[in-house]
């Protein structure tokens, strides 16, 4: 697989500037391969359709070390800290959102259910624009607002189901997220380098500038790339982690062995098999798209708009981590083909 690795970086016009991938089954990890750039361009052109790149000198190459901005692969750690809390009795999956928020009436009126923010089937639609509002109680006057567009109960992939989700759960526990899973997740499994932004470090994504992002910010590295993120501070429920292979690594290794890791343990075995029992709770499950030939007998996972992917393979004892830059130095049509090639590749090795 060291060869996919690094055709995913080369060329003119590479899938990504810079890609880690990482592999292990059971406490081996199998490949450790990084390739590209964490750092190539200074900006975009839209003159040229092509990014301005920086002097070699001046590019930063990724290692298997190198931070990226997770996107959304920020939800899965929302979503096993919400597990936490159906674990210990303090929220319960098929209550209302509306009896832990009360103040946010449009769901709490539609009867939205808790289970539903985890499963995408609240009928919220996927995006709000609150990088537009100019103030934070703007941005929850707007979430408190959103009615669902579709009936509860229909799929439709939204990044508010994991906002509220977050609400739910400060509300609950009167910690921000960031606390919580700092405290129930990345501290107790001495995942070091994981931890919301800003983090100078990490790989740069996109020069964000309108009319093809949202905002007007320049040459991204370190804070978070997701609009809306950023406009709540850089802390949310889908999207605002940064992380390295190695810690990811971790992550993986844990919910294969039923939520323990060495010493720690941030999850019971049953209510890991809560966030895998289908449709999945935060996790998409046996999708060939991003999973390739792992997907089809119980895999896990979930990608990230920045280039990321993570897939569990329950029926091997096989995960597979993906972080790369395709944001650099501009978004671009998603292409998860590279991700379902390199899982395959890992299927076919296991078997």
């Amino acid at each position: 697989m060291a060869d996919e690795v690094h055709a995913l970086t080369a060329g003119v016009r590479p899938w990504a500037a810079g890609a880690v991938v990482l592999a292990g089954r059971g406490p081996v990890i199998a490949l450790a391969e990084a390739a590209g750039w964490a750092v190539r361009y200074a900006s975009y052109d839209p003159g040229t359709g092509a990014g301005v790149e920086l002097p070699p000198a001046a590019r930063v190459p990724a290692t298997v070390g190198t931070p990226f901005d997770l996107a959304s692969l920020t939800k899965l750690f929302t979503s096993v800290a919400a597990v936490q809390q159906v674990e210990r009795g303090t929220l319960g999956m098929d209550a209302r959102v509306g009896d832990y928020l009360p103040d946010f009436r449009a769901a709490a009126d539609h009867g939205v259910t808790v289970r539903q923010l985890f499963t995408h089937t609240s009928g919220l639609r996927p995006e709000l624009p609150l990088y537009d509002c100019p103030d934070d109680e703007a941005r929850t006057a707007m979430l408190r607002a959103e009615a669902p567009a579709a009936p509860p109960g229909t799929y439709l992939y939204s990044d508010l189901n994991m906002l509220l989700l977050q609400r739910v759960l400060e509300r609950i526990t009167g910690r921000a997220l960031d606390v919580l899973v700092q405290d129930g997740i990345t501290r107790p499994l001495g995942m070091t380098a994981t931890a919301f932004g800003p983090l100078p470090g990490a790989a740069a994504t996109e020069d964000q500038r309108r009319p093809w992002a949202k905002a007007e910010r320049g040459m991204l590295r370190g804070v978070v790339h997701d609009e809306n993120a950023w406009a709540l501070g850089g802390v949310a429920g889908h999207a605002g982690l940064f992380s390295t292979a190695r810690d990811l690594a971790v992550f993986c290794r844990t919910l294969l062995a039923g939520g323990a890791y060495g010493p720690a343990r941030i999850l019971g075995p049953d209510f890991v098999e809560l966030l895998f029992t289908p449709p999945g709770l935060g996790f998409a499950l046996d999708q060939p798209w991003f999973m390739g030939e792992l997907a089809g007998r119980g895999a896990a996972g979930h990608t990230g708009f920045t280039g990321t992917s993570l897939v569990l393979d329950r029926a091997t004892d096989t995960f597979l981590v993906l972080l790369a830059n395709t944001v650099h130095p501009r978004r671009r049509a998603p292409d998860s083909r590279p991700r379902a090639d390199l899982a395959t590749h890992l299927a076919r090795a296991v078997i």
